[in-house]
């Protein structure tokens, strides 16, 4: 018997503004029961786990130990990164290569980082990539 993913904990200050971003982001509703103020926010993602958003009092102080890579389904990378910094998001680092691989580092409103890599379709008409530096490592799917 093995587990699976029920939600993904995500802790912020506003729970029902950042759980509006990602909800734009995964392009669905946020549960009808959350409203501004609540402790919690709740997104079901078509095809993906429960995202759960969480006040708390701390804010984020150092790089996420555990984020995001997010793959467009119908547009590509590039298209997606911009669709994301236009609906809020900022662009923390550009890991694009000439050949077309690679991926841009991307924050949250409350500055939680995520990844955005090519799609599906764009890796199928480039060729294998080259090994990434050590320095840089690449997220899996890339």
């Amino acid at each position: 018997m093995s587990a699976r993913i029920h939600n993904i904990g995500i802790d912020c200050h506003d729970t029902y503004a950042l759980a509006g971003f990602w909800a734009q982001v995964f392009e669905c509703p946020r549960q009808p029961d959350d409203f501004p103020g609540d402790p919690e926010a709740m997104l079901l993602p078509p095809g993906g786990p429960e995202v759960l958003f969480l006040a708390v009092p701390e804010d984020k102080v150092v790089k996420n130990r555990l984020h995001l890579d997010l793959e467009p389904t119908d547009r590509t990378r590039d298209e997606e990164v911009e669709r994301l910094l236009a609906i809020g998001a900022t662009q923390v680092a550009d890991h694009r290569r000439s050949d077309g691989s690679g991926w841009v580092l991307l924050a949250d409103p409350e500055g939680n980082e995520f990844c955005v890599l090519r799609s599906a379709g764009e890796r199928a008409a480039t060729p294998a990539a080259t090994a990434t530096p050590a320095a840089t490592a690449a997220p899996a799917a890339e």
